[in-house]
């Protein structure tokens, strides 16, 4: 027994070691902060700090019995202007229930000028008071905003610690924040085409006939070298 003692208290020793060691590596573990913040770069964190804000560019019609009036064309035509350069994705018609064919009138135009139809949107509504019967036509306008840059540049000869500084990546970020065309591609994908399905039907005829699927090449496009007299 007076051997095995001191054997046992060495065992306790350790074990008490190690379980001391592992509650030390638990309490200094710093919490999960996700793979958007532990694996971004000091270049990718800049970005995230363009922000993107978008507000209404409408413009408001009187409603009236015999329709769309000299000035409320014009003033279309500007607002789809706007609406082709800001690359929007939607324009929508607000209309009282009472001036439906008004509401129409608008819309025809809009598509008239060359707006897609399924990307105008006629929305109906009952109004409260005098004030309701106007109409409004608009899109939500992006802008981007990128942050400001060089305000605490540090000392640049101070490398010791290896760190990026803090204004690294700041002035990428600024820059694609006033160069992207459409700020809303920074909010989320555009919407796809919809697929050819003539010209995929057609493929797939030839296919079950085993013809050929390629599209015929024409006589310009052959790559001939030019037989000219020099």
């Amino acid at each position: 027994m007076t051997h095995n003692a001191p054997v046992k208290i060495v065992l306790k020793s350790l074990l008490l070691s190690a379980a001391v060691a592992g509650l030390a590596a638990c309490a200094s573990t710093p919490p999960d902060q996700g793979p958007s913040r532990t694996a971004a770069t000091e270049t990718q964190q800049w970005m995230d700090r363009v922000k993107v804000t978008s507000a209404p560019d409408e413009i408001v019609l009187a409603a009236h019995a015999s329709g769309l009036s000299a000035n409320q064309g014009a003033a279309l035509e500007d607002l789809f202007g706007r609406w082709m350069q800001a690359e929007g994705r939607e324009l929508v018609v607000t209309s009282p229930n009472a001036a439906g064919g008004m509401a129409s009138q608008i819309r025809d135009r809009l598509v008239l000028l060359g707006a897609p139809a399924a990307r105008v949107r006629v929305v109906g509504f009952q109004p409260t008071g005098p004030e309701d019967n106007a109409i409004r036509v608009g899109f939500l306008r992006y802008e981007a905003q990128g942050p400001k840059c060089g305000q605490a540049w540090e000392n640049l000869t101070a490398t010791r610690d290896n760190k990026a500084y803090d204004n690294f990546g700041c002035a990428m970020a600024a820059n694609m924040a006033a160069q992207i065309a459409n700020p809303e591609d920074l909010v989320r994908p555009r919407d796809m085409t919809p697929a050819d399905a003539g010209r995929r039907g057609v493929v797939f005829g030839k296919y079950r006939k085993g013809e050929v699927t390629a599209t015929a090449k024409d006589g310009p496009s052959a790559g001939l070298i030019s037989r000219a007299i020099p």
